[in-house]
């Protein structure tokens, strides 16, 4: 049975900045592996690098800056929430940053086709 707090559209925004958060910090340790590679093997580096050329990365890609935008999005939306006086236009506020980060994750992957 669904709680009815659940059910409500600001515990959604809630959800989703969580699992972004959770996502990200899934990703970076994988990000910072192939980085030390710049160091220690170029060749690998250059290996790798020669993957994100594939449909499939870009497409990555552009989960991953939606992610980053929707999790820095919704942390804006919630430092607002907790330093400015309650309105009803939360859930305008939640919505605007699923908008925002849409909109900034399909221009990266616009720009990187």
């Amino acid at each position: 049975m669904i709680r009815g707090y659940r059910t409500h559209t600001l515990w959604v925004a809630f959800l989703l900045h969580r699992i972004s958060g959770v996502a990200l910090a899934l990703f970076l340790p994988l990000h910072f592996w192939v980085l030390s590679y710049a160091l220690t093997a170029p060749e690998t580096l250059d290996g790798l690098l020669l993957w994100t050329d594939l449909g499939i990365v870009k497409f990555s890609e552009f989960g991953l800056v939606f992610l980053l935008s929707v999790h820095m999005f919704g942390g804006l939306r919630l430092m607002a929430l907790e330093w400015l006086p309650w309105t009803s236009g939360q859930k305008t506020a939640a919505a605007s940053a699923v908008a925002a980060s849409t909109l900034v994750a399909g221009v990266f992957f616009l720009r990187a086709i």
